[in-house]
C-alpha cells in the first residue's frame, strides 16, 4: 500500500489540538523530533519509489523493521540513517536549533 506524503497530517495540525494540554503538550513536543524523522524517512522513500521491502533489502534488513521505523516506533540508530542516505542517494543532515 502505497502512501501519500500530503495526506499525513501536519505537525503544526496536530500540535493546535494538543496546546491546550500544558503536559500533553510538553510530552507532544518531545515526540516532534521523531515524528519528523518519520516522515522524513516516510517521504525520500516514496519520492525514490522504493517499497518498505525494497528500501529493507537494499540496507540490508527486514522490511518489519521500515515498518517500525516509519511507525515511530523504534528510535534509528546514526549507522541505519547512514545507510539509508547512502542507499537512496541522499544527503544525511542532522542539526539543532
Amino acid at each position: 500500500m502505497k502512501r501519500n506524503i500530503k495526506q499525513l497530517t501536519k505537525w503544526s495540525d496536530f500540535d493546535k489540538k494538543l496546546v491546550d494540554n500544558p503536559k500533553l503538550a510538553k510530552d507532544m513536543a518531545k515526540s516532534e523530533a521523531m515524528y519528523q524523522l518519520t516522515r522524513s524517512i516516510i517521504k525520500l522513500r516514496l519520492d525514490k519509489k522504493l517499497s518498505q521491502t525494497e528500501l529493507a533489502t537494499k540496507i540490508g534488513s527486514k522490511q518489519p523493521a521500515i515498518s517500525r521505523l516509519e511507525s515511530g516506533n523504534s528510535w534509528p540508530s546514526f549507522s541505519l540513517l547512514q545507510k539509508i542516505a547512502t542507499v537512496t542517494n541522499s544527503k544525511l543532515i542532522v542539526s539543532f536549533q
